[in-house]
């Protein structure tokens, strides 16, 4: 009776190691990816359109694109993924800052030590 089963209870066992387990980490992983979203983040959709969050609702989220500022109304689930965080981006900002001073000060200090008239 058990030999009747075994081939049952070994494909359900299969399926659900190489299917279930690895969707729920990915849901899991989409899900804390939604839930960590913010204002100024930059995003791409499903669709393929590039945008900046501008307000988050619910189950919502308002999304400004392209040159003319266009606004849409985006459902949470139709956003594949955050290319730049708000936090990320103010950080490459200082990071650009401190890199420029410190190619002035470089520039400053490899003068020949004379002037030319």
């Amino acid at each position: 009776m058990l030999g009747l089963f075994l081939p049952f209870i070994i494909m359900m066992l299969f399926f659900y190691i190489i299917v279930y387990i690895p969707e729920s980490r990915r849901k899991k992983k989409y899900r804390g990816m939604l839930d960590s979203l913010k204002v100024n983040d930059e995003i791409i959709t499903k669709g393929g359109i590039l945008g900046k969050v501008i307000n988050i609702q619910d189950t919502f989220i308002i999304l400004e694109s392209g040159p003319s500022r266009a606004r849409i109304k985006l459902d949470k689930n139709g956003i594949l993924s955050i290319l730049n965080t708000s936090e990320a981006a103010v950080e490459d900002k200082k990071e650009d800052k401190k890199e420029d001073k410190a190619e002035d000060k470089a520039e400053e200090n490899e003068s020949p030590g004379y002037k030319e008239n």
